[in-house]
């Protein structure tokens, strides 16, 4: 009689020990992840700042004027309408532009880029050594104002299909901005938010 009591004594002591591991390992965890949550919330707020930073650093680059690209360049890669094509695309190639804008004296007449090349020449079957620049390229090209907002420039580029934008200002061109130009100056600086936030996931 006192052997199977102590059978079911310890029965019960040992199934009392099991529950309370089975239960004492959820409470652990719940007490592992509480001590984890401060961790989570600094993570949280971190990238929140950063991206709340990064989206008010873009939508000023895109309120600043085009000018804001081109300051402290002169240099504007032009040649006359009686250029052969051959002498533009030197140009084009020794400068590393896709574009050259043509002149006729101080009058902007057309500008002369890489998908006129294919399209009007290659694609033609043109004699680039023989053909005059005037022939081939797009006459009066669409033209800003340097007071032009970036975020405009980047819409005109986009609906309008064209990739470089004379910057014009009294009849004067000031330079010539391609859609490679506005999109470099836009994410320009934007990778030091970026670094923001994995310095403060590392700190925490």
């Amino acid at each position: 009689m006192r052997r199977k009591l102590l059978y079911e004594s310890g029965t019960v002591v040992g199934f009392s020990l099991l529950a309370s591991e089975v239960l004492a390992a959820p409470l652990e965890q719940v007490q592992t992840f509480m001590g984890m949550v401060p961790m989570y919330v600094v993570l949280l707020y971190g990238i929140v700042v950063t991206v709340y930073v990064l989206f008010t650093r873009l939508r000023d680059k895109r309120a600043a004027p085009v000018n804001t690209l081109f300051e402290g360049y002169d240099t504007i890669h032009a040649v006359a309408p009686d250029t052969l094509v051959t002498e533009c695309v030197r140009t084009m190639t020794a400068a590393k532009i896709g574009a050259v804008i043509v002149m006729d004296g101080e009058k902007l007449v057309g500008i002369f880029t890489e998908r006129d090349a294919l399209n009007k020449v290659l694609a033609a079957e043109l004699d680039p050594r023989k053909t005059k620049v005037s022939e081939v390229m797009t006459k009066d090209p669409y033209c800003i104002p340097p007071t032009t907002s970036v975020g405009d420039a980047m819409h005109l580029v986009t609906n309008r299909r064209v990739r470089h934008l004379p910057v014009v200002e009294n009849g004067k061109v000031l330079a010539v901005v391609s859609s490679g130009d506005l999109t470099h100056w836009l994410v320009k600086d934007q990778t030091g938010g970026v670094r923001e936030l994995v310095d403060v996931a590392a700190r925490s």
